[in-house]
């Protein structure tokens, strides 16, 4: 059995508003992941979703069930703290890894490796 009929209609409404805007984004992102050519570029636009849309779907869930709770409930921006802070570590460990095997490979597309600084190995990853 749904309670959502006894949520208040400004409630309803900034949850609805919120949950539009968290799956527009995410959209965003999905859409910017097929519209780009390169990795690198592609690796951005779902960043961007993924944060930004979990951050608003969180808000939506934290507005609806701390209304129909008559509590705060708070134990969603765990899931938007997970999300983005592991969400630009996996960016820079894929991004890193496809720079190292397009190096190794020898693409033509992939910046120079910046010369190392005094005191430092050029055998560094």
């Amino acid at each position: 059995m749904s309670h959502a009929a006894d949520l208040p209609a400004w409630a309803a409404l900034l949850t609805a508003a919120l949950v539009l805007l968290g799956a527009g984004l995410t959209l965003l992102g999905a859409i910017g992941t097929l519209r780009f050519t390169g990795f690198f570029e592609r690796v951005h636009a779902p960043t961007l979703g993924t944060s930004w849309g979990t951050g608003a779907l969180v808000l939506a869930s934290i507005v609806c069930f701390s209304e129909l709770g008559s509590r705060p409930v708070l134990h969603e921006i765990l899931i938007w703290a997970f999300v983005t802070v592991t969400t630009p570590v996996t960016l820079m460990l894929l991004a890193r890894a496809v720079l190292y095997r397009d190096r190794t490979e020898g693409n033509g597309n992939v910046p120079a490796r910046p010369p190392a600084r005094r005191g430092e190995t050029s055998s560094g990853g």
